[in-house]
């Protein structure tokens, strides 16, 4: 035996080489004579026979330590087994996994690291597979700073040195094929970094993982489901999606509703199919936003701090219970949406954060890679394979599990170097400024990328800074969102009806002031989760006055919502005036309707709003210009009253609103209309049935030729106290 060979086995036994192969497995000696030596490493075995067309010959043990060798007269490999006897008594009769030839390709590889194989999941992680034959488990991870990788799990005792895996060139992916594993095996990656320490860490590409507390991966498939939404998806690709309506339902999965008798127990993704989605699709939302079900280790995250981009939280069944939860709303014509989380990653030791002992994922600078405000890590967006592995994420979630709609979370977080950070915390960019230019790239390429490949889908900004065409395409400057969230309509509203209605005539251009930017952008209207926690109370508890006030304010709230420009998105328990902040831990409070019927008129009031506003076509076709909104009346301010009309693509068929922010009623009020005809109030905020004083206009309006407001004729109503009324024009039937 040479030296460098000694030199390689030295390596091995120390759990410190980069291919294992170069030792273990068969190698040709010589070809005349013929002979080769075959070898393998089972630190726990104390005999390895050899099998082979039905002989059995026992190797040797040439190092205590368990590396055991055999030289046998062929230069060809040849089919074999090893059957391993442990000092216990026990045996195992297994494929050598060091037989087996490179699996992934060179193209993969290539487009890995060049940040364009964007579906990577296919390929690293773990995957059931067949070779030669036999069927068990590849397994591959991106490592490129580290000394060796091992794969680890009950299958080996969780001993690194006995599968440890070879590195494939100079791609930083290191591979090993292990025969005989299946489905349901529970594993880590060892890794031995640079310094020599040894660190364990789940998969990044897992696709499930262990229920919290524990932290290991399952293999596990997910190309078993058998869809049944083909209708979904066809209208889907049939439909301009901007003009439709779109009413999301934001969803905590696991405290929308807890198991009446275990109320510690989640329900289950195919409960909330039995649940959840009938209880919407009766609401009349049209799409359902589910705060993120990636893996996540603190139940207090909310699933904002992720550690397993590629699996379905296990807290809530198997990545095919969430499909067939997605699945079964489709069946319901309800769309779904995902929360994402591609700005920042938790610093978990079992996650991404010095994932190969270096700073992989994330920067290493704390000034570009550490987030002061969550404690979490901020992706490197500069890093081609970084880039992929984002973009291949996002993929994954829309074209696997059938998403429609992705909502990318702290968008703003992305864009600027400076977020949460003090003076001389940050590192300004190239050009000596604030803006993260990789971070912006990023943004443009996933949305290019997603778009391309997925044009009938929703990709969605939270992003709360004024940073320029967030909805806009990328070839015209833009990010390429589909939407953005309009947090400053939602935070002036927010904050003007939590004001006394005694003193909101001082806030008037509150309600006005996102008429001059609502246009700018494609906007998502958001009454989010972040609005009802953390000492911000409830929607229902942040509006003042008494009980009945406080409810006519939140109907008040939701008219103006589902009224103004932009599409809609209601946070789980508003639409019945949950009364205490949300908490991820407790069931939302529904006992709260059978005992208040209050509460009861008030999620009618929700549905019945729902069911009007897709019925009507001038309330969403044109949401994202101004030609589908025209003031009718905005400088009312003594009565705090504003007036509008929203018009669809037939103008004719038009809906002029009023809102009265006051508890005054007012009879005899001129409200502008666009067209000299008769006019009927179709809806009303105040009527008995949702709780209110049941001020309403039960007869049509004759029109006045006189001008008022905006507009050049007027009709007389009366208005009900902190309400909103919907008027539209009668037409008359012509003869046949």
């Amino acid at each position: 035996m040479d030296s460098d060979t000694e030199k390689k086995i030295d390596l091995l036994l120390a759990s410190e080489i980069h291919d294992p192969f170069q030792i273990l497995g068969f190698h040709v000696i010589s070809t005349k004579p013929p002979k080769a030596v075959i070898r393998a490493f089972q630190p726990h075995a104390e005999t390895i026979r050899i099998l082979t067309d039905g002989e059995s010959h026992e190797m040797y043990k040439m190092r205590k330590e368990g590396l055991f060798e055999i030289e046998v007269a062929v230069a060809v490999p040849f089919d074999y087994q090893f059957e391993a006897g442990f000092y216990n008594g026990a045996s195992h009769t297994y494929k050598d996994p060091y037989s087996i030839l490179p699996l992934m390709s060179d193209d993969d590889r290539f487009l890995f690291n060049q940040g364009k194989n964007y579906e990577i999941y296919n390929h690293l992680g773990a995957h059931r597979i067949t070779v030669d034959g036999v069927d068990g488990v590849v397994f591959r991870t991106w490592a490129p700073g580290c000394i060796r990788v091992s794969i680890i799990g009950d299958f080996n005792a969780w001993d690194g040195r006995v599968h440890q895996m070879r590195v494939l060139d100079r791609s930083g992916i290191w591979e090993l094929f292990i025969p005989g594993i299946d489905c349901g095996e529970v594993y880590k990656y060892e890794i031995k970094t640079s310094d020599k320490r040894i660190i364990e860490k789940s998969d990044p590409f897992q696709f499930m993982a262990e229920v919290r507390p524990r932290t290991a991966s399952i293999v596990h498939g997910i190309d078993s489901y058998h869809w049944q939404d083909q209708v979904w998806l066809e209208k889907r690709r049939a439909e301009n999606i901007y003009e439709r309506p779109i009413s999301i339902y934001e969803v905590h999965p696991g405290s929308w509703q807890r198991d009446p008798a275990d109320t510690s127990r989640f329900l289950t993704y195919r409960e909330l199919a039995d649940t959840l989605v009938p209880y919407v699709k009766n609401m009349g939302f049209t799409h359902i936003e589910l705060m993120p079900v990636m893996e996540h280790p603190l139940d207090e995250s909310w699933g904002y701090q992720c550690t397993g981009y590629f699996a379905a939280t296990s807290r809530y069944g198997t990545p095919e219970d969430l499909m067939f939860l997605i699945d079964r709303c489709h069946q319901n014509d309800i769309g779904v949406i995902l929360d994402w989380v591609p700005s920042h990653f938790p610093a978990d030791g079992h996650g991404l954060e010095n994932y190969d002992g270096t700073a992989l994922y994330e920067h290493q600078d704390p000034r570009q890679g550490d987030h002061p405000e969550w404690g979490t890590k901020i992706f490197n967006y500069g890093r081609d394979e970084i880039r992929g592995f984002l973009i291949a994420n996002a993929l994954f979630w829309l074209e696997k599990f059938h998403a429609d709609g992705l909502r990318a979370d702290a968008v703003a977080s992305m864009l600027y170097l400076d977020y949460g950070r003090k003076n001389g915390e940050w590192l300004p960019n190239r050009y000596g400024s604030k803006e993260n230019i990789e971070a912006i790239e990023f943004i443009r390429e996933l949305n290019r990328v997603v778009y391309q490949r997925n044009p009938d889908i929703m990709m969605i900004a939270e992003e709360s800074t004024s940073f320029f065409g967030v909805s806009r395409p990328t070839d015209s400057g833009g990010l390429g969102f589909g939407y953005k969230w309009n947090m400053g309509w939602m935070n002036d509203m927010l904050h003007y009806f939590s004001r006394d209605p005694l003193y909101r005539k001082y806030h008037h251009n509150s309600l006005t002031f996102s008429l001059l930017y609502a246009f700018t952008e494609n906007f998502i209207l958001p009454l989010s989760h972040d609005e009802v926690v953390h000492g911000k109370r409830s929607l229902l508890s942040k509006m003042p006055g008494d009980k009945w006030q406080q409810f006519a304010n939140l109907r008040l709230l939701y008219t103006l919502m589902w009224t103004h420009p932009g599409k809609k998105l209601l946070f789980m328990g508003g639409e019945f005036g949950q009364i205490s902040e949300w908490f991820c831990k407790v069931s939302l409070d529904w006992h709260l309707i059978g005992i208040d019927e209050l509460h009861q008129n008030l999620q009618g009031f929700v549905r019945a709003l729902n069911l009007f506003y897709r019925d009507n076509p001038s309330l969403f076709e044109i949401d994202f210009s101004d030609a589908g909104f025209a003031w009718m009346d905005f400088k009312d301010v003594d009565n705090s009253i504003i007036a509008f009309a929203r018009f669809g693509k037939d103008r004719a068929d038009h809906s002029v609103c009023l809102l009265n922010f006051t508890p005054n009623v007012i009879h005899d009020y001129k409200l502008g209309v666009p067209e000299q005809v008769e006019y009927r109030e179709v809806f009303n905020s105040d009527a008995g049935e949702f709780g209110g004083s049941n001020v309403v206009n039960p007869d049509s309006k004759m029109v006045f030729a006189e001008p008022f407001g905006n507009a050049d004729q007027h009709i007389m109503v009366s208005v009900p106290p902190l309400a909103g009324i919907i008027f539209k024009p009668v037409r008359k039937k012509k003869n046949g």
